[in-house]
């Protein structure tokens, strides 16, 4: 087993039993008084000190937006992964139900928005959901959470995922709305958090909102107790925010370590998704040699404007629409396989 779970077992191991007040016999005289309040004193400095503030290592300080937390601070239980998978699908609102619209409608529809094909639909999700791997190249051992770049699955789909928050286009709610396209948003918060709101709307549209951390640090060059709070705390804005907490995390620039994944899965996340494309609004980036899409890819792009790209959001979406529908592939939800 590796050092960051024997690192985090001995931070468990560590906490003392909760402590619960002695119940002192009736009083039979002024010794038996001093006794029971030296009691109920002891118990009450024994649980005092059984929070993780009292353990070597951990630092006093919040992260500098004062959104973050400390370990041990309003902590969730770790449960099994299997259990917090069922509990987590539960409390997930699913996909709204789609309008149904005929074949001459969907052409109508993405017409309107520069297509000249409408986009194709993706089969249902399975009920059970596959086994996902980390590839290779991003491997940081066993016992940890998995970082997919693609879900393994025989059908022609792709997933399109979005990072950060910045750019916050209002256009690009339409075309979602009514190009009826599944998305992944993976949201920072020094990104996102001055209009939530936005994202509340992206997700009213059955956008599932995920999480990629309070600042968008490099997780491999901070310490464990720092990608605590940068994956906990944005959890807890999220769950605050958008009313959901999130089950799948994206480490910023897709760089990370084993302390990242055990945190991650302590924070509640099930995968670490990483991609296998990268759409701008322009063009899009492959990382097979073959420069096509393989079935079950995850694709990446960022919520940017004209600044970033020289493009909007609808110019990055044309983009991905047009390659995936050409190879003969539809856009499917990654919350629904992950």
């Amino acid at each position: 087993m590796r050092l960051v779970r024997k690192s985090l077992a001995r931070r468990r191991a560590a906490r003392h039993p909760i402590c619960r007040p002695v119940r002192p016999r009736r009083p039979r005289g002024p010794l038996a008084l001093i006794v029971a309040a030296l009691l109920l004193f002891a118990c009450a400095a024994a649980c005092a000190t059984t929070g993780d503030a009292a353990l070597p290592g951990v630092r006093e300080a919040q992260d500098m937006a004062g959104r973050g937390q400390l370990r041990g601070q309003a902590r969730r239980p770790v449960e099994k992964q299997e259990e917090r998978g069922q509990q987590e699908d539960e409390q997930q609102a699913p996909a709204p139900p789609k309008l149904k619209q005929t074949p001459e409608q969907r052409l109508a529809a993405a017409q309107r928005w520069g297509l000249d094909q409408a986009p194709l639909v993706a089969p249902p999700p399975p009920r059970d959901k596959p086994r996902l791997t980390t590839p290779e190249w991003a491997d940081q051992g066993p016992d940890l959470i998995p970082a997919p770049a693609h879900v393994p699955t025989d059908q022609k789909i792709a997933f399109l995922t979005i990072d950060d928050g910045a750019a916050k286009d209002r256009e690009f709610l339409d075309m979602v709305r009514e190009l009826q396209i599944p998305l992944s948003a993976f949201l920072t918060d020094e990104s996102a958090a001055e209009d939530y709101g936005y994202f509340r709307d992206l997700h009213a549209l059955g956008v599932s909102i995920q999480n990629h951390t309070l600042h968008h640090p490099q997780m491999n060059h901070i310490s464990e107790d720092e990608q605590y709070t940068e994956i906990c705390g944005q959890q807890d804005i999220l769950e605050r925010e958008i009313g959901v907490r999130p089950t799948l995390f994206r480490p910023p620039f897709g760089d990370f370590d084993a302390d990242t994944l055990a945190v991650a899965e302590e924070c509640g996340a099930r995968a670490a998704p990483l991609w296998n494309e990268e759409a701008f609004a322009d063009r899009m980036d492959f990382r097979h040699d073959d420069q096509r899409f393989h079935p079950g890819d995850i694709i990446l792009t960022h919520f940017n404007g004209p600044k970033a790209w020289g493009g909007t959001m609808c110019d990055m979406l044309r983009t991905v629409l047009r390659k995936v529908t050409e190879q003969g592939y539809a856009l499917a939800r990654l919350e629904d396989y992950a």
